[in-house]
């Protein structure tokens, strides 16, 4: 993989320097996983930084026999790196909810990486305080109408992962439970919401192609910043 294109594909790494990038693709691995599997478990101890160069996954967090998925993840997005920095067993699960393809980095090389370049260091925290901003307006909507907060959810997901096709912004087909335990709402809510969009046209599903299209993104937009 050249220096741009891996630079192209992570955020976290478009102010990184050439010579950080080059030395990042020489000592990343690659691994592959298909739909379903297990890419992390809770409890482990960090010994990576995972990034994601193409497919979907999906971090919960287990309690007894129960999972709850707390987030969904697509291309271009990396994890793993709280237990890396804080020395600490992680603390959720990620599952591939597609085909995917990662890139992992030892935790000493990442640690080491991020001390020779201090722009990397400074867009990682960048990054780390824009998650925590999400996390709070995920808290101020709790208490609006399940319609605005699933919305919301499926405009990040669009404007963080989404791609462009003459359809709208394409995202994967993600399972209504995955869909109904990130947005906090329930299942039948989810779904019946999910029947009204598709019904308006503001979105379209191809079970086909595994996608859901969403058409009319202005008119999402605007559902969603209604709290």
């Amino acid at each position: 993989m050249q220096t741009e294109v891996f630079s192209d594909i992570f955020p976290l790494l478009n102010t990184a320097n050439p010579q950080t990038l080059e030395w990042l693709i020489n000592v990343a691995v690659e691994h592959e996983y298909p739909a379903g599997r297990a890419v992390l478990m809770e409890d482990t101890w960090g010994n990576a930084v995972y990034f994601l160069v193409s497919g979907w996954v999906k971090v919960r967090r287990t309690s007894g026999e129960d999972s709850v998925a707390i987030a969904i993840l697509g291309r271009g997005d990396f994890f793993g790196e709280m237990a890396v920095l804080d020395e600490s067993p992680r603390s959720t699960d990620v599952i591939s909810l597609s085909p995917v393809k990662l890139l992992t980095i030892s935790r000493e090389r990442f640690i080491q990486i991020l001390f020779k370049d201090p722009q990397l260091h400074h867009r990682m925290l960048q990054l780390m305080v824009r998650r925590v901003r999400q996390i709070n307006i995920r808290l101020q909507m709790r208490s609006c109408p399940p319609a605005i907060k699933l919305a919301h959810t499926l405009v990040s997901l669009a404007e963080n992962y989404g791609k462009n096709s003459p359809q709208g912004k394409e995202i994967l087909y993600i399972p209504f439970k995955d869909l109904a335990e990130v947005t906090e709402i329930t299942l039948d809510e989810t779904t019946k919401i999910i029947e009204k969009l598709n019904e308006k046209q503001w979105i379209k599903i191809d079970t086909a192609k595994n996608s859901i299209y969403i058409v009319n993104f202005p008119q999402m937009v605007n559902l969603a910043n209604k709290f």
